[in-house]
């Protein structure tokens, strides 16, 4: 497996954000501060494996339209993670209606927020090499282009 500085910085970007979102949810539903801290902590760390093992598979995908590969990329992620913090949530409380209802609510929102973070790092070319950024550059001017006609 290579090493990717980019896919580190954009794991620990999304990290941050996906753990603040966690942790209001789940205080939010526990209405306990230390277990919304807990589920949110022990999640920051096994989610960022998750997502950098998911970023990795991405990186070997075909799908050249961005904007398809940006929204199967926030279902496919999602997916993890809300098995994850169901699970973590469970664990936390001991009850596993609470893992439910946080992950359950914290779907739309972090889908949301997934989806822009793709949108935004699609369009940085940090840890690119030059070849895909020749790549990307074309299929972006190519859909803009596409969309004024």
């Amino acid at each position: 497996m290579k090493f990717s500085k980019r896919h580190l910085i954009k794991s620990f970007s999304w990290r941050l954000i996906g753990t603040l979102d966690t942790l209001v949810f789940a205080w939010l539903i526990t209405g306990d501060f230390n277990e919304g801290l807990s589920i949110s902590g022990i999640t920051t760390f096994t989610k960022l494996l998750w997502y950098y093992l998911h970023e990795l598979w991405w990186v070997k995908s075909s799908i050249a339209d961005y904007n398809k590969r940006h929204i199967i990329k926030t279902f496919s992620w999602r997916g993890i993670g809300i098995l994850d913090t169901i699970l973590f949530g469970w664990l936390i409380t001991g009850n596993p209606f609470t893992g439910l209802k946080i992950g359950g609510i914290e779907t739309a929102s972090k889908m949301l927020l997934y989806f822009a973070h793709e949108k935004l790092w699609y369009k940085i070319n940090f840890g690119l090499d030059r070849r895909s950024k020749a790549k990307r550059l074309k299929n972006l001017k190519a859909q803009r282009n596409a969309t004024k006609i």
